[in-house]
């Protein structure tokens, strides 16, 4: 008699603690949808991505509360690394590392965002030691945004386009290929799954924006002005607040 009521207490206790955890998952879905992402400009499976980026995915550690979100900014290329060579000569490096200075800059005007910079300067970073996805991991970084202008043998090609690969960046690459088209006017080439090593290896949401081809002579002059690098640095800010939840 004594082991059967034990027996029914030990079974009421899974049933409370099975029932705690669903009402926890419930609550975060909930708040998902009505933290700005139920409004009407977004669509439901964009929805549905931002659920599985909150309940799912590679985040090595919770954001603590009251302490700015730590953004990695990775100026792709540098140094020896001189990445693609644009129609008129310019180099993929320093168009990244200036679009990259312009992000940080306009990041001091919002007190609940940190930029943390893979390079300040002509600097050449080892892709064999995976040194940038390890710079992110140790910061313990909230969010991994890799900047890169593209090359193509066909100098007609153009437009931009942003890859993640884990799961839980889908929702952010789809965020950040629109404000950056939106902000550019260039081409939509879409958000699209590819394993590089930067997206890879990170613990964060992670995702790598082609602002555009370098290679096309119309789009590398436009990308080179300081209009549309400001436009651009401003959408991935904006970009990083729309994820957040920061508007």
């Amino acid at each position: 008699m004594r082991r059967e009521r034990m027996k029914r207490v030990r079974m009421r206790k899974a049933v409370l603690t099975v029932s705690f955890l669903l009402s926890a998952v419930l609550i975060v879905l909930l708040y998902s949808i009505n933290s700005g992402y139920g409004a009407g400009s977004r669509s439901k499976t964009q929805q549905n991505h931002r659920m599985m980026d909150l309940l799912s995915g590679n985040s090595n550690s919770p954001h603590q509360l009251g302490t700015p979100y730590k953004i990695v900014i990775d100026p792709g290329h540098g140094g020896k690394d001189h990445g693609a060579t644009g129609a008129s000569g310019s180099f993929e490096k320093d168009f990244t590392l200036k679009l990259a200075h312009k992000v940080e800059e306009l990041a001091k005007q919002e007190p609940r965002i940190q930029v943390y910079m893979t390079r300040t300067d002509d600097r050449f970073i080892s892709s064999v030691d995976r040194e940038r996805p390890k710079f992110a991991n140790d910061l313990g970084a909230d969010l991994f945004i890799s900047i890169h202008g593209n090359t193509y043998e066909d100098p007609g090609v153009s437009g931009t386009e942003t890859y993640y690969y884990h799961e839980n960046s889908r929702s952010l690459a789809d965020i950040m290929q629109r404000q950056v088209v939106q902000a550019s006017a260039f081409r939509d080439r879409g958000a699209k799954k590819q394993d590089y090593f930067v997206l890879k290896d990170t613990e964060m949401p992670a995702v790598l924006i082609e602002m555009g081809y370098l290679t096309n002579p119309q789009e590398e002059k436009a990308m080179l002005t300081e209009d549309v690098q400001n436009r651009i640095a401003a959408s991935i800010l904006e970009g990083i607040k729309e994820y957040l939840n920061l508007n």
